[in-house]
């Protein structure tokens, strides 16, 4: 199995790759080719998958994580990109009007509607249930909140606004052998309920994406160490929405067995 990281907020040492606030994986497993999020800007994406010859006709499928503009945002110039249709999974929720409050109020949902999408090549196969996208290649579902209710931004119903719980936030789950990988974009679902719930119930040899810890407070983030470990996580990539304090903990507990994320980094397990 080997994963790319094509849309980072940092850029990595390859020259030529561009950083931007948002997330995309390029996965490559048992010879299929698989997109997590499309970050925020079609024309970084694209511009990142010329840098490191991915081509957009040749993915298979694409996962988005949840419905925040900084994972869906490149979604409708990679399908420009691309002659033939192509299956989106994701949560039926993914197409809820979000807004944020702070600094001031502006949408931050996908910024597409689906129709428009769905002239451009897109089959959304969307389901709260896990989905199976290839053998050995699911989402996890819902994911159900045990330790953690952390919400970001509102929801537009019925005229007026309430909290968002981004029910919507799913993970990838990828089986290797007797151990699973899991893929989050930002863990808005609390990253522990996520690799409880994805496990399957085997040891967890890798955990890769966005942890949502960025502005968290040392007892989350002493919380989350200590429930990874409980949790039996062999290996943590971590970048995005993280934040650097969280990964400086991580770095410190896990030593070798953990790496920071960024554009053009690449993962063979």
């Amino acid at each position: 199995m080997r994963i790319t990281v094509l849309f980072e907020n940092h850029a990595g040492f390859k020259k030529g790759l561009l950083g931007y606030h948002g997330f995309s994986l390029f996965i490559e497993y048992d010879g299929r080719r698989i997109l997590v999020d499309v970050g925020t800007e079609g024309k970084i994406l694209l511009h990142n998958m010329e840098a490191l010859e991915i081509d957009p006709e040749k993915i298979d499928a694409v996962v988005l994580t949840h419905g925040h503009y900084d994972h869906t945002g490149g979604l409708k110039e990679f399908l420009r990109a691309r002659r033939s249709a192509i299956d989106i999974y994701a949560h039926p929720e993914i197409f809820l009007q979000r807004i944020a409050l702070k600094p001031k109020r502006r949408d931050i949902g996908i910024p597409y509607l689906q129709e428009e999408l769905e002239k451009l090549g897109a089959n959304f196969i969307l389901d709260k249930k896990p989905l199976k996208i290839f053998d050995g290649v699911w989402t996890s579902g819902e994911i159900k909140r045990v330790t953690w209710d952390r919400r970001v931004g509102y929801i537009v119903k019925d005229n007026g606004l309430i909290k968002d719980p981004v029910r919507d936030d799913i993970a990838l789950v990828v089986e290797d052998g007797e151990s699973v990988i899991v893929i989050t974009g930002c863990g808005h679902s609390g990253i522990l309920n996520i690799v409880a719930q994805s496990s399957l119930n085997k040891p967890v040899k890798a955990l890769i994406g966005g942890f949502h810890l960025m502005g968290s407070n040392e007892r989350l983030r002493r919380e989350a160490i200590r429930g990874l470990k409980e949790l039996g996580v062999q290996k943590l990539y971590a970048g995005h929405c993280t934040g650097f304090e969280a990964m400086a903990s991580f770095m410190y507990t896990f030593g070798k067995n953990f790496e920071p994320l960024y554009v053009g980094k690449v993962i063979e397990l």
